[in-house]
C-alpha cells in the first residue's frame, strides 16, 4: 500500500490484485462487486480510463475519480510541500475540500521538514505578509462562501499563514457555514483576528471549529450573527484563553452565560464592546469587570438592559479602564452615574463618551468629574437633562480635561458654554458645540481678566443662536486659538467676526467657515493679512458673498495654504487666474464645486496650479465642458480630479 501511495515513485502494480487478501480491497476502494479495474501488465503507460460495468451498460470514468476520499486524503497529506497541495486543490472542488481539511499535525512526518523550509522561503518573498509574518484576507457580500474560505485556508498555509480574516456576508443562503470555518480552523492555526458580519447561516458549530483549531486567536468580532449563542462563547473561551479583544453586536441569542464564560477562561481581556444584545444584563457585565479588573482597558456598552448595578461595578472594578463608552442605556438612572463617580475605581480613565442616557444629570456629572481625576477627553451627546450648572461643576472638578464635546444637549445655554471655558483647568485645549438649540446670542458681562489661554481648537456647528455677540466674547476669552470651525452659523456677520480675528494672537492654522452666509470678502482679506503667515487650511464652502477679491488676498499673503475650498462662492475665472499667477502659494487641495462662473477659460490656470495639486473638485461646475476636464485629466496625471 505504501508503494502505491508514494507520489513520484516509478513503482507500479503488475497485474492482478494489489491486495494479498481480496477482502482488503473494500477498505479504501469501495467500487462495488460488479466493478473491474484493469492494471497494466508490466510497464508504466499513459493512464486511461477503465470500463466500469453496471448491469447491461457500461460507462467510462476518469480512473483517479474512482478513488474514495480516504485514499485521496492519504495521498495529499504525503505531498512534499504546501505548493503541491495548493496545485492539487485547484483541480476540483472535491480535491479542494479534501486538502482544506488536512490539519497541520496530520501532514506526514517525512514532508514536515521540507514544508517548513518552503514556508520560510515563501513567507520572505510574499508581498502580502502583514506585521508578524501573517497574511490578511477579506471576503464581502456574495464572495463570502465556503469554497473561497477553503481556498484561503489552502493558499495561505504555504505563504506565512493566515493571521487576519474578515468576512462581511450578505445573509444569503449560499453564505459561510460550518464547512468554511472548519477549513480555516484546520489550515490556519496561526489565525489571530477573526471578524464575522451578517452571517445568518453560521451557527455554534462553526465557532467551535475555530476554538478547536485556532488557539492563538486574540481578537473576535461578531456582528449580526443571529444563530450564534452562548455555546460559541463558551467554546471560544476554553479554546482561546489568550483572547484580548471581544466585540459583539446585534447577536440576540448571546446572553449572560456566554459573557461569564469569557470572563472565566480569558483573564487577559483588554477590550470589550457589546451592543444590541438584549439578553446581556448586569450579571454578565459584573463577571467580566471583576475577573479582568486589572487588564480591561476599553469598554463600550450600548443598547443593553443593564441597570445602575453595572455602572457601580464599573466605578469600583474598572481600575485599568482608560476608554469608556456608554450609549443608549435606558435603565440607568442618576444614581448609577453618581455611584460610578464615587466608586473611585476609574483613576486611569482618559476618554469617556456618554450618548442618549437619560440618567445623566447635573449631580451625576459632577460626581464623574470628581471620580475621574485623569480624564482628558469627554463627549456628551443627546443628554436631555444636563444643564448649565452641571456642565460648569464638571469643568471645575475635571482638572485634567483637555477636550470637551457637547452635541444635542438642548438645556445647555451660552452661560454653561462660557462658564465651562472660564472654569476649566490649565490643560484644556479643545471644545466642540454641535446642534445645541438653547444657545442664544446675548451680550455677556465677562470679567475683564478672565481668559482661557490654553484653548487651541474651537468648533461651533449648527447652533442657530450663536451670533456676533458670542463670537466677540470668544475673541476676548480665547486669544490663543489656532484651529477654528464656525459652520452653519447664519447669525455671524463681519461686525462680529473681525474682532475675533484681531484677538487671535497665536495665528490661525485651520479655519472652517462653511455655510456662514453673511460673511464677506472683508473677513477673508483681514484673515489673509493677519494670519496669512500661519494659515494652512481654509474652508469657505457655501459662503455666497465671497468673490474674486478674497482669492486675490489669499494669493498674495497665504504662502503656507495647502487646502482651499471655495465651493458655491461667486468666484470667476479671474480669481482662479490670480491664484495661478502667485509664485508663493502651493495648493495641494482645491475645491471650486458649484462655482457656475468658472469656465473653460480657467483651464490654463488650473493646469499651472496642477503642478502642486493632489486633489481638484470641479463637480457641478456647469460652465466647464467635459472636453476641458478630459484635457486636465490627461495633463494632471498625478492629481485626483472630481467632476
Amino acid at each position: 500500500m505504501a508503494s502505491f501511495l508514494a507520489v513520484g515513485s516509478d513503482d507500479f502494480c503488475h497485474g492482478g490484485s494489489i491486495y494479498p487478501n481480496p477482502k482488503e480491497s473494500n477498505i479504501l476502494l469501495s467500487l462495488g462487486r460488479h466493478v473491474d479495474v484493469y492494471f497494466p501488465p508490466c510497464k508504466r503507460s499513459r493512464i486511461s480510463a477503465p470500463f466500469v460495468f453496471s448491469g447491461e451498460r457500461f460507462e467510462q470514468k476518469p480512473s483517479i475519480e474512482v478513488l474514495p476520499d480516504e485514499c485521496f486524503f492519504e495521498i495529499f497529506r504525503r505531498l512534499p510541500g504546501g505548493q503541491e497541495r495548493s496545485a492539487c486543490a485547484c483541480v476540483s472542488k472535491r480535491w479542494l475540500t479534501l486538502v482544506s481539511n488536512i490539519r497541520r499535525d496530520e501532514i506526514s512526518d517525512k514532508t514536515t521538514e521540507a514544508l517548513n523550509l518552503k514556508d520560510v522561503d515563501s513567507e520572505v518573498g510574499d508581498q502580502d505578509v502583514q506585521g508578524g509574518g501573517y497574511l490578511s484576507r477579506s471576503l464581502e457580500g456574495n464572495k463570502a462562501t465556503d469554497v473561497r474560505l477553503a481556498a484561503i485556508a489552502v493558499g495561505t498555509a504555504s505563504r506565512g499563514g493566515l493571521g487576519k480574516l474578515f468576512i462581511r456576508g450578505s445573509n444569503s443562503s449560499l453564505g459561510v457555514t460550518t464547512v468554511g470555518l472548519r477549513a480555516i480552523s484546520r489550515g490556519c492555526p496561526s489565525l489571530r483576528v477573526l471578524s464575522l458580519w451578517n452571517l445568518s447561516s453560521l451557527g455554534d458549530e462553526g465557532l467551535r471549529e475555530i476554538a478547536d483549531g485556532c488557539h492563538q486567536l486574540r481578537k473576535l468580532d461578531l456582528c449580526h450573527c443571529p444563530a450564534i449563542t452562548n455555546e460559541s462563547l463558551h467554546a471560544i473561551g476554553k479554546g482561546c484563553p489568550d483572547l484580548t479583544d471581544l466585540t459583539i453586536e446585534g447577536c440576540a441569542n448571546i446572553g449572560n452565560e456566554g459573557i461569564q464564560a469569557i470572563a472565566r477562561y480569558c483573564p487577559n481581556l483588554k477590550s470589550l464592546s457589546i451592543e444590541g444584545c438584549p439578553l446581556v444584563g448586569d450579571q454578565g457585565i459584573a463577571s467580566l469587570l471583576t475577573s479582568a479588573s486589572y487588564s480591561l482597558t476599553k469598554v463600550k456598552l450600548q443598547a443593553l438592559n443593564i441597570t445602575d448595578v453595572s455602572l457601580a461595578i464599573i466605578g469600583h472594578y474598572g481600575k485599568a479602564v482608560t476608554d469608556l463608552s456608554l450609549n443608549s442605556l435606558p435603565n440607568v438612572t442618576e444614581k448609577g452615574f453618581w455611584v460610578m463617580g464615587n466608586g473611585h475605581g476609574l483613576q486611569k480613565l482618559k476618554s469617556f463618551t456618554i450618548k442618549a442616557c437619560l440618567g445623566v444629570t447635573d449631580l451625576g456629572l459632577e460626581a464623574v468629574g470628581k471620580g475621574c481625576p485623569n480624564l482628558k477627553q469627554f463627549c456628551l451627546r443627546k443628554c436631555a437633562f444636563l444643564s448649565d450648572n452641571g456642565l460648569v461643576s464638571f469643568a471645575k472638578a475635571a482638572g485634567s480635561l483637555e477636550s470637551l464635546e457637547l452635541e444635542e444637549c438642548h438645556r445647555v445655554t451660552q452661560f454653561g458654554f462660557f462658564g465651562s471655558l472660564l472654569n476649566c483647568g490649565p490643560k484644556f485645549k479643545a471644545i466642540s458645540l454641535v446642534n445645541c438649540l438653547s444657545i442664544k446670542d446675548l451680550s455677556l458681562g465677562l470679567p475683564p481678566l478672565s481668559r482661557c489661554e490654553s484653548l487651541r481648537s474651537l468648533a461651533i456647528r449648527n447652533c442657530p443662536g450663536f451670533g456676533d455677540a458670542s463670537v466677540a466674547a470668544l475673541g476676548k476669552l480665547c486669544p490663543r486659538l489656532q484651529n477654528m470651525e464656525l459652520s452653519g452659523l447664519h447669525g455671524i456677520t463681519d461686525a462680529g467676526f473681525l474682532p475675533l480675528l484681531e484677538s487671535c494672537e497665536a495665528g490661525l492654522v485651520k479655519v472652517n467657515l462653511s455655510d456662514c452666509l453673511n460673511l464677506s470678502d472683508k473677513v477673508v482679506c483681514k484673515m489673509a493679512d493677519l494670519h496669512g503667515w500661519t494659515l494652512e487650511m481654509l474652508n469657505l464652502d457655501g459662503c455666497c458673498k465671497i468673490s474674486d477679491a478674497s482669492l486675490v488676498a489669499i494669493a498674495e499673503d497665504c504662502q503656507l495654504l495647502s487646502d482651499l475650498d471655495v465651493s458655491k462662492c461667486v468666484i470667476t475665472d479671474s480669481g482662479i487666474a490670480a491664484l495661478a499667477r502667485s509664485g508663493l502659494i502651493n495648493l495641494q487641495i482645491l475645491s471650486v464645486s458649484g462655482c457656475s462662473m468658472v469656465t473653460d477659460k480657467s483651464l490654463p490656470s488650473l493646469g499651472k496650479l496642477g503642478q502642486t495639486l493632489l486633489g481638484l473638485n470641479l463637480q457641478k461646475c456647469e460652465a466647464i465642458s467635459s472636453s476641458a476636464v478630459d484635457l486636465l485629466v490627461e495633463r494632471l496625471w498625478r492629481c485626483d480630479i472630481l467632476f
